[in-house]
């Protein structure tokens, strides 16, 4: 079983409302005009009674807050929550409980869950009916929901979403999955599928590259890893007299050599060479850009890990812009709003692939090299405490590291408190768990063509990184590599 992130509504989906609210409905219509159901075949129960518009947002204002402390969970909710949340799964509470129908909606939702000893990861009260921003902001992987438009609505942010059948919302469907218990959303989750990945990635640039493909290895029970495309570099100060052309031998090369020390020789077969001009210099056909896109027609959502120039994924989208709603992109590039302008590696090689990114509208996690990536800095005292298993793989990424920075970095000796970053382990992590992150949907900015960024707010959204628990990751990538707690 995949661990998931799983998005849940609170109403119909945790709580049993209808139930309550129903038996609320017929006391309050005993004090008006006791006429009953009129209309059998409403779509909710406030469309079944003889009451108008301003009587049914008059109750809801004056009582819902009171009848939400006496709801009852849902049958067998607690149940499978618990079971979810011991199989590493993580539960969002996402609700739409807000003024006038509440006046303390978080503290009478979260005693309410408190006194009904329902466990769960995070609890979000959102702004209004979409959830999408609270959806994308959270990385969620799928939303259970019991209102219709609040499904298409997720569906068309291109977050993966199932109706929580109730008695009253199963009619014009319009296509939505649903299930009608927990037992169904258990079976869900429990059949879904791995994350679908591309790793894009110049391997040969930097050292980083190399623990990445590493780091995503060895996290397969999360991943299913479909490609591995080969991104242009040049002009380094690692391979500062490379053309792109060799970079691009070097560097499936390099993948190659890491996946047999990985103990993976299976995944050669999937490595292809991308681009060995930048978009702004020509345009051009090679494997790794079809594979791009095979691979994103095939499956309903194909998350690429781009860790280099963005040039492939670039010139996937010109060339076969249907592949933007099937396609999520992680790019780790460019630098925060705080740092101002954008000189940095990955952004700086190809201007008019990132700008072409931005403006397609494809779903977008951008990570900031400074100052949220550089934050994965760490230290060869570190990687030999930690990586000390005598096998190949952990010997050559510290024989890279040490190797690294002698040249790269310029540093013929270990200076005192000298680190090296790893950034790309950054990418990687944010697909395995976002809450090591702190991000947020915001405009999508205007690259302009000297490489700064033109802030908007009136544009499409992306998600964009603004922070990262540095020891979170590393740990995480320690214990896979085979470290263990001193106290085990």
């Amino acid at each position: 079983m995949i661990i998931m992130r799983i998005g849940l509504d609170i109403d119909n989906v945790v709580t049993d409302f209808d139930k309550k609210i129903l038996e609320e409905f017929y006391k309050e219509d005993k004090n008006k005009r006791n006429k009953g159901i009129v209309n059998p075949d409403g779509n909710w129960i406030k469309n079944m009674f003889d009451w108008s518009v301003e009587e049914v947002e008059k109750f809801f204002n004056e009582n819902m807050q009171e009848i939400a402390k006496i709801l009852e969970p849902r049958k067998d909710a607690k149940y499978y929550m618990d079971k979810l949340l011991n199989e590493g799964h993580s539960l969002y509470l996402i609700s739409h409980r807000a003024y006038p129908h509440y006046t303390e909606p978080y503290k009478v939702t979260k005693e309410w869950l408190k006194n009904n000893d329902i466990h769960y990861t995070k609890l979000i009260l959102s702004k209004d009916t979409n959830k999408s921003r609270e959806c994308k902001e959270n990385n969620i992987d799928i939303m259970f929901d019991d209102v219709r438009n609040n499904c298409h609505q997720l569906i068309e942010s291109g977050i993966k979403c199932y109706l929580m059948g109730t008695n009253y919302n199963q009619r014009n469907l319009d296509g939505l999955d649903v299930v009608q218990d927990w037992k169904e959303l258990y079976e869900v989750i429990r059949d879904m599928d791995k994350k679908k990945v591309i790793l894009d990635t110049d391997m040969y640039n930097e050292i980083d590259d190399q623990f990445a493909l590493t780091y995503l290895i060895k996290s397969l029970d999360v991943f299913d890893l479909q490609a591995i495309t080969i991104a242009p570099f040049s002009k380094s100060g690692y391979a500062n007299t490379m053309t792109i052309e060799d970079g691009t031998e070097k560097s499936y090369e390099t993948t190659l050599n890491i996946l047999d020390m990985l103990n993976k020789p299976e995944y050669k077969s999937i490595v292809y060479k991308g681009a060995i001009m930048y978009m702004q210099d020509s345009e051009e056909d090679n494997d790794a850009v079809n594979k791009i896109i095979e691979i994103a027609n095939r499956n309903k959502k194909t998350i690429i890990l781009a860790i280099g120039a963005i040039t492939n994924v670039a010139l996937a989208i010109k060339k076969a812009p249907e592949i933007i709603s099937r396609i999520k992109v992680v790019w780790l590039g460019g630098n925060t709003f705080l740092t101002k302008d954008n000189s940095e590696f990955n952004f700086r090689q190809d201007i008019k692939a990132v700008q072409t990114v931005f403006e397609s509208k494809v779903e977008l996690v951008v990570i900031p090299c400074r100052n949220v990536a550089s934050n994965l800095s760490t230290t060869i005292y570190e990687l030999e405490h930690y990586l000390n298993q005598d096998t190949k793989l952990n010997n050559y990424l510290k024989e890279i590291f040490i190797k690294c920075k002698k040249s790269f970095m310029k540093e013929p000796k270990d200076e005192i408190g000298s680190s090296k970053t790893l950034w790309d382990l950054s990418a990687i992590a944010y697909e395995i768990n976002a809450d090591w992150f702190k991000s947020e949907m915001i405009s999508c900015p205007i690259v302009l063509d000297n490489g700064l960024y033109q802030q908007t707010t009136d544009k499409h959204n992306i998600i964009f990184v603004n922070d990262l628990y540095r020891n979170k990751i590393y740990q995480d990538f320690f214990i896979k590599m085979g470290a263990k707690y001193e106290n085990e």
